[in-house]
C-alpha cells in the first residue's frame, strides 16, 4: 500500500503525523458512499479525499489528523491482500467466501466431528491435547485442574433471607384477596361512584403488583472466575484465545451530548484490559456532525499517550475526566516516583486536550452560511443532516495504530450512515443495525458491546467478566446477552428523583436472572452476534418431567421448530478455533428454498439467495453471518471490505429484508431495547445479569426534574407503543420458549404506564372525599379492621424483606416509591394518551435527546434548575387540591363537633399519603430557597382560586340546621 498524504491549509503536502511527530503509514482518508473504492484505491487523488477541520466562515481552524489504516480493518492473521480483478472474479469476494464456508461444512460432515478435529488442531497448533468440551488446546497438565472448572457459578440467596420473603408474598396475596372481597361486597350507598372508582383502582393495583412481584421469586447472584478464564483462553506467553469484541458507541447531537463526554467513553474503551487485537470501537454519528468527527480525531491522538499510561500503572477508571476528578490522595500510599511525574504530565496533557475539544465546540456554535468546508475545498458531506451519503473513517488500527510506546492500539472507526429524504431511518435502532453490519464486514467479532456515549467503562475488566459467561463451554451457547447494571455519576447524595433506579437494577433484574434472564436496558450489554441475527439457541438435553412449580418457572419444554433442531446439531461444539466452519448446517440454510434438490451449484446459489433475502444484498455480509467464531474471510481485500461497509450503511439496504423485524435491533418503539430483548427471549435464549463488585460501567443521568420527567416519558411512551403493537407480550410469542414468569415481567414492562390512570384517580379521591364529606369506605367492623391493618403490615413486610436480601437501603426504596407516584401522574399519564393518539390517529410525537451535562459547575446547579413543561401540571394540581382538601376537612370537623373527627382521620390519612409521595416534586418546583419560579406561583394561585370557590360553595363554616323532610311531611308537618 502507498502511504497517503494530506493537503493542509497552505497547500503543503505532508504526511500525517502521530502524537510524537512520527510519520504514519497506510493512511486512508474519509470514505463516503459517493466515492468508488476498489482495487485501484491507491491511485485515487489524496487531495480529493482529504478532510479538514471546520472553521468559522469555512476556513482556518485546526487540521484534522485522520489516522486510518487500510490493512487494519481486519485481523492480520486472517488477511491476505489479493487482486480482486484476478482472484475474486466478477461476483466479488462474497462468492469466494461462500464457497469457503460450504467447503468447511462438507469437511465437517464427512468427518462427522466438531468444527475442528483433534488431528487438525494438533497439526496446526503443535503437541498437546484438545479439551473435549471446547476444542481449545489445553496442556496435559491442566486437563484435571482449574482449566476444567466452570468460568462462573450461580449463587442462590440464603434460605434464611429468601424463604421468609416468599412466605410474606403468599400471605400478602391471601390478605389481598380477602380485602378485595370485602371491598366489593360492601358498597357505600351515599358515595357509590367514589366507591366504585376506588374498587376498580384497587383491583388494577393488585394485578399490577402480581405482575411485578412474582418474577422476583427466584433472585440469584453470580460469581465469575477471571483466573480460570485466563488459564483457559489467555495464558501468558501464548496467543490469546479470547473472543473478539466489537464495541458500539452511539451519538446524535454533539451540542446535547458533549464531545468531551463521548471522548471519555471512547478513551475508556481503547484502554480496556483486553487483547488489543480483539477490540474494535465503532462510533456512530447519526447526526453527521463534523464536530463529532473532529473530536474523534483529537481523541485518537490523545489515546496514544493515555492508553499506555492506563495500562502501565493499571489505573481505574480509565476515563480521564473521572480519573482526575476522583477525590483521593494518590500520594498517600507508597508509589513510584515515576508514576507521580507521569500522572502530572498526563493531567497537563488532558487539560490541553480539553481546551482543544472545547475550542472545536465553540467554533461549531455558529455554522457558516455555506456550511462546513473540508480541507480540499469540498463541502463536508454531512452539512445536510437529513440528506447525506454514508461516511466511514478508520482512525486507529492494529498495524500502524501505535501508541507513544510503539505498542498496538485497538481499532477506532467513525461511522455515519446514509440519510435520504423519503426513507424511514428508525432513529437509534436503525443506527445500531447499521453498526452491526459495518462491524460484521470489517472485523466481525462474535460478540458486541453497546454503550451510550455517556456511559464509560468504569471497570477495565468488564469484557472479561462478560466472557466468563459467553465463553463458558456449557452455558455460553444458550446466552444471547450479558446485561450489566447501570450506575451513575453526578447524582446528589439524596437522589431526590430516584435517578439511580436501584430498586429496578438491584431487585427486579436479579429476580429475572433466576428465571430466563434480565431484560435488555439499552446500554452496558454484551451481545452474542448469532442471537442478534435471529437464530434460535440449541435445544437443551431432555430431563425428567418437571413438577408443577418448575413448570411455572421453567416454561414449556415442548418440541421446538425444525430449524432449532438443526442448529443444535451444528452449533458450536468447539469455539474460537476455526473461523472457516459454518455455524449452521447447509440443510438449515437451504430450508424452504425451492430447487434445493438440484445440483450443488444451483443449490448453493439458491441458498445464498435465501440468505440475501433475509440479510440484504451483500455477499460479504452474508458470508460473515456463517462464521461461528467471527473474523473475516481469508480472501478479504481491505479495499473491498471498505467498499462493502459503505454499501451496507446505505439507507435502502434494509428494504425487503428482515432487519428490524426479526434481525438486529427491533423497530416499532422508541424503547427498542425492551423489544429487542423480548424477541430473543421468545426464541428461547436466556440472558445473564452480571454485577461485579466494582461497577462495570458508569454514566450520567438528568438530575433536573423536568429532564428527568421527559426521560421517563420517553421510556413510558415506548412501552405503550409495544403494548399496542403485534409484539405485545400479552399475545405474542406463545409458539416460542418464553417462560411464564418471564412473560409476566415483560407484560409488566409494557402495561405499567397504564397504571397512571387509576393512580391519578386514586390520588384525587382523598381531596374529593374531604371536600364532599363522603368516604369510599363504610364504617368498618372490628374483624374488617384486622384485614385492613394486615394488608398494610404485609406491604411493609414485603418491602423490608426485599431490602434485606437485595442490600438496597430504605432511603433508596422510599425514593423509588415516591417517584413511582410522581412519574405515574405525569410522564406515564402523558405517555398513555400520546401512545393512543399515535395508534388511533397516526399522530407521532418526536422525542428529544436528553442533555448530558457534565458536573463542571459543581454544587449540583442543574438539580435546582427549573424548566417549565406541561408534565408538571398534573402533580401540581394534585398537590394543591389535596392541601385544600385537608384544610376544608379540618374546618368542617371543627365546625361539626367531636363526633365528626373519627371519620376525618381516615380521609386525612389518604390525603397525607398523596402529599408525602409528592414532596420531592414540591421541592423540585421550589428550586433553591426564595427562588420560586413565577410560572409556579401563577399556576398555584389559579388552581387554588378554583378550589377555594368550590370550598365556598360547600360552605363548611355555615351551621347546618337539620329539620323535618318537607317532601314527606308536607305543609302539615
Amino acid at each position: 500500500m502507498l502511504s497517503w498524504h494530506m493537503t493542509y491549509g497552505r497547500g503543503e503536502n505532508v504526511a500525517p503525523a502521530n502524537y510524537d511527530g512520527e510519520v504514519c503509514q497506510n493512511h486512508i482518508p474519509l470514505l463516503t458512499s459517493r466515492q468508488e473504492v476498489s482495487g485501484e484505491l491507491s491511485a485515487a487523488s489524496p487531495e480529493r479525499l482529504s478532510v479538514a477541520s471546520p472553521g468559522v466562515g469555512g476556513g482556518g481552524g485546526k487540521h484534522v489528523r485522520p489516522l486510518s489504516y487500510a490493512s487494519d480493518v481486519t485481523q492480520s492473521s486472517n488477511i491476505r491482500v489479493v487482486d480482486p480483478a484476478k482472484e475474486l472474479g466478477s461476483h466479488g469476494i462474497g462468492n469466494v467466501a461462500w464457497k469457503e464456508r460450504v467447503d468447511g461444512w462438507k469437511m465437517k460432515q464427512d468427518k462427522n466431528v466438531g468444527p475442528m478435529s483433534t488431528g487438525q488442531a494438533t497439526s496446526e497448533r503443535g503437541a498437546g491435547d484438545i479439551d473435549a468440551s471446547t476444542d481449545v488446546l489445553v496442556d496435559d497438565s491442566l486437563l484435571n485442574d482449574e482449566a476444567r472448572q466452570p468460568l462462573s457459578r450461580k449463587v442462590s440467596i440464603p434460605s434464611s433471607r429468601i424463604n421468609p420473603y416468599r412466605m410474606v408474598i403468599i400471605l400478602r396475596l391471601i390478605i389481598l384477596c380477602i380485602f378485595l372481597h370485602y371491598r366489593i361486597t360492601n358498597p357505600v350507598p351515599n358515595a357509590y361512584v367514589l366507591w366504585l372508582i376506588s374498587v376498580i383502582c384497587e383491583i388494577w393495583f393488585a394485578i399490577s403488583w402480581i405482575l411485578d412481584q412474582f418474577p422476583k421469586w427466584f433472585p440469584v447472584n453470580r460469581e465469575t472466575y477471571l483466573d480460570r478464564l485466563a488459564l483457559r483462553y489467555d495464558r501468558e506467553g501464548e496467543p490469546s484465545q479470547l473472543a473478539a469484541v466489537d464495541i458500539f458507541v452511539s451519538t446524535v447531537d454533539p451540542l446535547k451530548e458533549p464531545p468531551l463526554v463521548t471522548a471519555n467513553t471512547v478513551l475508556s474503551i481503547l484502554a480496556v484490559d483486553y487483547p488489543v487485537d480483539k477490540v474494535s470501537c465503532y462510533v456512530s454519528d447519526d447526526g453527521a456532525a463534523m464536530l463529532t468527527f473532529e473530536a474523534l480525531s483529537e481523541t485518537a491522538e490523545f489515546a496514544r499517550k493515555w492508553v499506555p499510561f492506563c495500562k502501565k500503572y493499571n489505573i481505574e477508571p480509565r476515563a480521564p475526566e473521572w480519573y482526575f476528578t476522583q477525590k483521593i490522595d494518590y500520594l498517600k500510599d507508597k508509589v513510584q516516583p515515576s508514576f507521580v511525574k507521569y500522572r502530572r504530565a498526563m493531567k497537563r496533557e488532558y487539560e490541553e486536550f480539553k481546551v482543544r475539544i472545547n475550542g472545536l465546540v465553540a467554533k461549531a456554535q455558529k455554522v457558516p452560511e455555506e456550511g462546513w468546508i473540508m480541507q480540499d475545498g469540498t463541502p463536508w458531506p454531512g452539512n445536510n443532516t437529513r440528506d447525506h451519503p454514508g461516511m466511514i473513517q478508520v482512525f486507529l488500527g492494529q498495524s500502524g495504530g501505535l501508541d507513544a510506546e510503539n505498542k498496538e492500539l485497538p481499532r477506532l472507526v467513525y461511522v455515519s450512515r446514509e440519510k435520504r429524504p423519503g426513507f424511514q431511518h428508525h432513529k437509534k435502532a436503525g443506527a445500531m443495525n447499521a453498526l452491526v453490519r459495518v462491524s460484521a464486514v470489517l472485523t466481525n467479532g462474535p460478540f458486541m458491546l453497546n454503550l451510550d456515549c455517556d456511559h464509560y467503562i468504569n471497570n477495565s475488566k468488564a469484557l472479561r467478566e462478560a466472557m466468563c459467561f459467553l465463553m463458558d463451554p456449557n452455558l455460553g451457547k444458550y446466552v444471547c446477552y450479558v446485561q450489566f447494571p447501570q450506575r451513575f455519576d453526578g447524582i446528589d447524595k439524596n437522589d431526590r428523583y430516584a435517578n439511580r433506579n436501584t430498586v429496578f437494577f438491584d431487585i427486579n433484574l436479579r429476580g429475572l436472572d433466576g428465571i430466563q434472564g434480565p431484560v435488555y436496558v439499552g446500554t452496558g450489554c454484551v451481545f452474542n452476534r448469532t442471537a442478534l441475527y435471529g437464530y434460535e439457541p440449541p435445544l437443551k438435553p431432555k430431563h425428567k418431567k418437571p413438577g408443577v412449580l418448575s413448570s411455572l418457572c421453567g416454561g414449556s419444554r415442548r418440541k421446538s421448530s425444525k430449524s432449532s433442531k438443526k442448529s443444535s446439531d451444528s452449533k458450536r461444539s468447539g469455539k474460537y478455533v476455526d473461523a472457516t466452519v459454518p455455524i449452521f448446517s447447509l440443510e438449515d440454510i437451504e430450508e424452504g428454498v425451492e430447487g434445493a434438490g438440484f445440483d450443488d451449484e444451483k443449490s448453493l446459489l439458491m441458498s445464498q439467495m435465501s440468505l440475501e433475502k433475509r440479510f440484504g444484498q451483500s455477499d460479504v455480509f452474508v458470508a460473515s453471518t456463517l462464521m461461528e467464531n467471527g473474523g473475516v474471510p481469508q480472501s478479504a481485500a481491505p479495499e473491498t471490505l471498505l467498499k462493502e461497509a459503505i454499501h451496507v450503511i446505505s439507507c435502502g439496504y434494509e428494504d425487503k429484508t428482515e432487519w428490524g423485524s426479526e434481525i438486529g435491533w427491533i423497530y416499532g418503539s422508541v424503547t427498542e431495547d425492551i423489544l429487542t430483548g423480548f424477541k430473543m427471549h421468545a426464541r428461547g435464549w436466556r440472558s445473564i445479569y452480571c454485577m461485579p463488585k466494582h461497577p462495570a460501567f458508569k454514566g450520567s443521568a438528568p438530575i433536573n426534574l423536568s429532564d428527568r420527567l421527559n426521560q421517563v416519558l420517553r421510556w413510558a411512551l415506548g412501552s405503550v407503543e409495544i403494548l399496542f403493537s403485534r409484539h405485545c407480550p400479552i399475545w405474542y410469542g406463545y409458539s416460542g420458549r418464553l417462560k411464564w414468569l418471564e412473560r409476566f415481567a415483560y407484560v409488566n414492562t409494557t402495561i405499567y404506564p397504564v397504571t397512571a390512570i387509576p393512580l391519578l384517580m386514586y390520588c384525587t379521591l382523598p381531596a374529593v372525599c374531604l371536600l364532599t364529606n363522603k368516604f369510599i369506605i363504610p364504617q368498618i367492623s372490628n374483624i374488617a379492621s384486622i384485614w385492613f391493618i394486615s394488608l398494610f403490615l404485609s406491604i411493609f413486610a414485603t418491602g423490608i424483606l426485599e431490602m434485606r436480601w437485595s442490600g438496597v437501603g430504605i432511603d433508596e426504596w422510599w425514593r423509588n416509591e415516591q417517584f413511582w407516584v410522581i412519574g405515574g401522574v405525569s410522564s406515564h399519564l402523558f405517555a398513555v394518551f400520546q401512545g393512543i393518539l399515535k395508534v388511533l390517529a397516526g399522530i407521532d410525537t418526536n422525542f428529544t435527546v436528553t442533555s448530558k451535562a457534565s458536573d463542571e459547575e459543581g454544587d449540583f446547579t442543574e438539580l435546582y434548575m427549573f424548566k417549565w413543561t406541561t408534565l408538571l401540571i398534573p402533580p401540581t394540581t394534585l398537590l394543591i387540591i389535596n392541601l385544600v382538601g385537608v384544610v376544608a376537612g379540618i374546618s368542617y370537623a371543627i365546625n361539626s363537633g367531636y363526633q365528626s373527627w373519627g371519620p376525618l382521620f381516615g380521609k386525612l390519612f389518604f390525603a397525607f399519603w398523596v402529599i408525602v409521595h409528592l414532596y420531592p416534586f414540591l421541592k423540585g418546583l421550589m428550586g433553591r430557597q426564595n427562588r420560586t419560579p413565577t410560572i409556579v406561583v401563577v399556576w398555584s394561585i389559579l388552581l387554588a382560586s378554583i378550589f377555594s370557590l368550590l370550598w365556598v360553595r360547600i360552605d363548611p363554616f355555615t351551621t347546618r340546621v337539620t329539620g323535618p323532610d318537607v317532601e314527606k311531611c308536607g305543609i302539615n308537618c
